[in-house]
């Protein structure tokens, strides 16, 4: 499940960035949503995992 978060982050990244950048316009407001789901999927999967240590 954490390879699958981070796997999502980096897409979210790499959406955030061609958003933010002004080459996908319309998609800004699509890839804000991604990078931020992500980044809180990644960090509760980061947390579940150490608890399970």
């Amino acid at each position: 499940m954490l390879h699958y978060s981070l796997v999502f982050l980096v897409i979210a990244l790499i959406a955030a960035a061609l958003g933010f950048g002004g080459i996908a316009g319309a998609a800004a407001g699509i890839a804000k949503i991604c990078f931020f789901v992500f980044l809180v999927i990644w960090l509760v999967a980061l947390v579940a995992a150490k608890k399970a240590v």
